[in-house]
């Protein structure tokens, strides 16, 4: 599956959980670490949580494994790496303390629509 299959359904999965403020950024050109990354947040560290489980386990189901994971004791800031792919799941003030988004802001936002 490629990049940009797995960032499309990875998009779809996190939806399905009303993940908030769902942010594709494509860093392809600006790092070798990933071609995406995902940013979104949820609500409180249990939606965090099933959250990223829903993801691993669609995408597991998919034959697409994460290379690592990390966060899920804490469920304040999840994340899936998938190699090209690296999805971040955060609570809200975690989201707005890290704020990836401007740290990346390099990147290229991507619509839902365009992958």
């Amino acid at each position: 599956m490629t990049a940009k299959e797995i960032a499309k359904n990875a998009f779809m999965f996190l939806d399905e959980k009303k993940a908030i403020d769902i942010k594709i950024i494509d860093i392809s050109n600006i790092s070798v670490i990933a071609d995406y990354f995902i940013i979104c947040g949820g609500s409180n560290s249990r939606q965090v949580q099933a959250i990223a489980e829903n993801v691993e386990e669609k995408l597991g189901k998919m034959g697409v494994e994460p290379k690592s994971t990390e966060g899920y004791s804490s469920a304040n800031w999840i994340l899936l790496d998938y190699q090209d792919v690296i999805i971040h799941v955060f609570n809200q003030e975690q989201r707005l303390f890290y704020d990836l988004e401007r740290i990346w802001v390099d990147g290229k936002m991507v619509e839902i629509a365009d992958l």
